[in-house]
């Protein structure tokens, strides 16, 4: 075999791969060999077909199997071996010339390369990048503790509905004729919850304003939420389609009026949220609280911190120059269901990240960094603590947390981005050795604005 590889401008490039039969005629000899030995052809004994039938019906397909696994050997190979930054797979080129598979016994096969630009991404110490340390103050620990209290909490009956209390009614449903009347084979819902408070329009829910048990109020559920047909069939235990065609007024007897009351900050409290006797008292749950709330804005620190050092590096390379025309058939190959105009939509985004992944592979091998197992399992692991943080619970068991990150590994769809976290983290703290931190104190709702504002 012999292969050739010529680059025009740097970041194009022409690879030629001429195969010859002796490169792959005896693997095709063996794998018809194979195909006789296991076909079942109606007058032949089991291995015992003609290998001149064999050929004429296998022959070809073979021929070119054996070919194209060669072609992909040979031509990573050559990549690899020459330290070619290849971007995405090759492509036939215009200059391929038509191969006879049945027979040609030499076949030239051409393709177009495309190449990463040439530059160098490098940090030192006199690199400064901003570092935001995101601090913990009373209101936010008060709006934690307030969280905590609201998902311990629970309802209790109350005597009349207060608007601003954000009440829960429970009551009797019935359609109303024209006449104002009970409509006789009308929608009736016994037990429907209503929170009035989330009504949309205002002359509507007022009509509820100060009902108690036995109060009977009329309104119409299609002007109460007029824009969402699917409000109105959840009320009305009735299809989104029925629900559009809906427009009569409804008779509301309340039987029940619920008002939720917050957890007492207590040792109940303290228990539900870090298990019993972690925190004894009100301090050192509060304490307990704000080492919680660090540790996970730590999290949002060091991304901001990545993004911040992306966005210096990105500037510090400059403009870099890809094979666009090349990269753009290359998108399109990859998204042939999705078109031409995808490809336009979306390539100057898909360049952009382009350059970054290539910016960071330098990083990461300056500065040797290497992702082992259990660095995966450390991000499952952490990945896993967060979800169950999201719905208050902070003293999940280490069993859990080993069992939920396993079952996380087990999926290779995970794998990936698990991987890159892995990268993330111990690049994120290998540059904060690197570079000069401009360290900057901030608010966490200041820093949710920046953030926002991005």
């Amino acid at each position: 075999m012999n292969i050739s590889f010529e680059s025009s401008d740097k970041i194009n490039a022409l690879m030629t791969l001429t195969i010859e039969k002796e490169d792959y005629q005896a693997d095709v000899e063996k794998q018809l060999k194979d195909y006789r030995k296991k076909a079942n052809v109606p007058g032949f004994r089991p291995g015992q077909v003609p290998m001149g039938m064999i050929k004429r019906q296998f022959g070809t397909s073979v021929k070119m199997d054996v070919v194209n696994k060669l072609l992909g050997e040979k031509l990573y190979g050559y990549v690899r071996e020459n330290k070619i930054q290849m971007l995405g797979d090759p492509l036939p080129s215009d200059k391929q010339k038509e191969i006879n598979p049945e027979t040609d016994e030499t076949m030239e096969f051409v393709f177009d390369i495309a190449i990463a630009p040439e530059f160098k991404a490098e940090l030192t110490s006199s690199d400064k990048v901003d570092y935001y340390n995101i601090t913990v103050d009373d209101t936010l620990i008060d709006r934690q503790v307030d969280m905590y209290r609201s998902r311990s909490g629970h309802y209790e009956k109350a005597d009349e509905y207060d608007a601003a209390k954000n009440d829960m009614l429970k009551g009797d449903l019935r359609e109303l004729d024209a006449e104002g009347n009970t409509k006789e084979g009308g929608i009736v819902v016994e037990g429907a919850v209503l929170m009035p408070e989330y009504i949309k329009v205002d002359d509507q829910k007022k009509l509820f304003d100060g009902a108690k048990p036995g109060s009977i109020i009329t309104f119409n559920p299609k002007k109460a939420y007029p824009e969402s047909d699917i409000e109105v069939s959840s009320l009305l235990k009735i299809t989104k389609e029925e629900a559009a065609g809906v427009t009569a007024d409804f008779t509301y007897q309340v039987t029940e009026v619920s008002r939720f009351t917050q957890a007492e900050v207590n040792q109940e409290l303290f228990d539900s949220v870090f298990g019993k006797d972690v925190v004894t008292d009100e301090a050192s749950f509060r304490q307990k609280i704000a080492d919680s709330i660090k540790s996970q804005l730590v999290t949002d620190s060091e991304y901001k911190f990545l993004l911040d050092v992306r966005a210096y590096t990105e500037k510090k390379v400059g403009e870099l120059q890809f094979p666009d025309a090349l990269l753009k058939r290359i998108m399109l190959n990859n998204n042939k269901e999705k078109g031409e105009k995808f490809v336009e939509d979306n390539y100057e985004a898909s360049i952009k990240e382009l350059k970054w992944h290539l910016i960071k592979e330098q990083l990461v091998a300056a500065n040797e960094i290497k992702v082992e197992d259990n660095d995966i399992k450390n991000v499952a692991k952490e990945a896993t603590r967060a979800q169950f943080a999201q719905y208050g619970m902070q003293n999940v068991p280490d069993e859990y947390l080993e069992k939920y990150s396993q079952d996380m590994l087990k999926d290779r769809k995970n794998i990936d981005s698990l991987v890159d976290r892995a990268i993330d983290i111990k690049l994120t703290a290998a540059l904060k050795n690197v570079v000069k931190l401009n360290t900057k104190d901030i608010s966490l709702d200041d820093f949710n604005k920046m953030m926002q504002e991005k």
